[in-house]
């Protein structure tokens, strides 16, 4: 009960999937939810990490010859290797997922440009939020290796780009270290997904052009899922978009907003972004209803919760608002946070069917 009610609370408290979920103004009714959670949470339906967190870098940086400078790795227990009750917990490990975390450092106090990659704090919320939610749901048809690294803080983001983009380069090098450590060490010329969230996206993108674009190593990839962050149309020359949910070596990309609300920033874009719909595969704008959308997995990681409707709009797809208990206080009309979560049953599932595709062609 005891391990129960604090991470749950660490939840609440620190996990970016309830900036979506949850409007600040109604914390008082988070502590209802957490009285009816706390009188009934009696198993426990996550992986929970044997590491403590107080491993130190001597120079500051990774060392990814170390388990514990990798949020998600076959080799070791961590939260990417969990299974909501309602699925089995069968693996396949045929195919490696690459998988590309979003931002965790978002302490507006913290005047730091990049995180320490010996940080307990982000390190612990890293690895009980995105990897937790996001990582894990490629786990049924793959291992999932996740690297940490010096992620640039959320503030970046709205900065003039030159001044910023060392920041973000001290990030990528240490993903790119991990990327070649892994491709030395453990893959052993097997099929590869990358997969990415908001900050991780960046990245991605980034990796996708220096390592697979017009590369020998394109014939090893089955998909990219490169979620969260505008992709424009014209960023590949020669890695194409999905066209359909059994395309491979292409890329899928969404970012998600409530049905009818535009954000201000993506009215100011004056490019067209990559827009596919993770319940049909394609990117017809057709209105799908939410009966076709598998299930979301939302504060409760044990729990399926029904399907958003999903539409594209132009540069981002527009969705029903989530159902879960207290959605009556969901005001926000961005679903960044949940762009995985909201299609967790869905991707699972095409996951799969990529990789049986892949292994029909190769």
């Amino acid at each position: 009960m005891l391990k129960c009610t604090y991470l749950f609370l660490i939840f609440v408290y620190s996990n970016p999937l309830n900036l979506v979920l949850m409007n600040i103004k109604y914390r008082i009714a988070v502590f209802v939810v957490f009285i009816i959670i706390a009188l009934s949470c009696s198993k426990q339906y996550y992986v929970v990490s044997k590491e403590n967190y107080q491993f130190h870098s001597s120079n500051g940086r990774p060392d990814f010859s170390d388990l514990n400078y990798w949020a998600a790795h076959p080799y070791k227990t961590d939260p990417s290797d969990s299974t909501p009750a309602c699925l089995n917990k069968k693996r396949d490990s045929s195919v490696d997922v690459f998988f590309l975390y979003p931002t965790s450092l978002i302490d507006k106090k913290d005047s730091s440009w990049n995180a320490k990659i010996d940080d307990a704090v982000i390190n612990f919320k890293t690895d009980y939020s995105s990897i937790l939610y996001q990582a894990s749901v490629f786990n049924g048809s793959a291992r999932v290796f996740s690297p940490r690294y010096r992620q640039a803080h959320y503030r970046s983001f709205f900065k003039n780009k030159n001044e910023v983009s060392p920041y973000f380069d001290t990030a990528y090098v240490d993903i790119k270290n991990a990327f070649e450590y892994y491709l030395k060490n453990w893959n052993n010329g097997r099929p590869i997904i990358i997969a990415s969230h908001s900050q991780g996206t960046v990245h991605a993108a980034r990796l996708l052009k220096e390592y697979f674009e017009n590369k020998p190593l394109s014939q090893k990839l089955v998909c990219a899922y490169l979620i969260g962050m505008p992709i424009k149309t014209d960023y590949f020359n020669n890695i194409a978009t999905c066209k359909d949910p059994n395309s491979t070596g292409c890329f899928v990309s969404w970012r998600t907003f409530k049905k009818g609300y535009t954000d201000e920033f993506i009215k100011k874009e004056y490019f067209k972004t990559v827009v596919v719909n993770p319940v049909t595969w394609t990117m017809d704008t057709n209105y799908v209803k939410s009966k076709l959308n598998e299930g979301s997995i939302l504060k409760n990681f044990n729990k399926k919760s029904k399907g958003v409707s999903s539409q594209i709009h132009e540069n981002v797809l527009w969705t029903s608002k989530p159902k879960f208990f207290g959605n009556i206080f969901l005001t926000k009309k961005n679903y960044h946070i949940a762009d995985i979560n909201l299609f967790y049953f869905n991707i699972r599932e095409n996951v799969e069917n990529r990789i049986i595709y892949y292994n029909k062609q190769h």
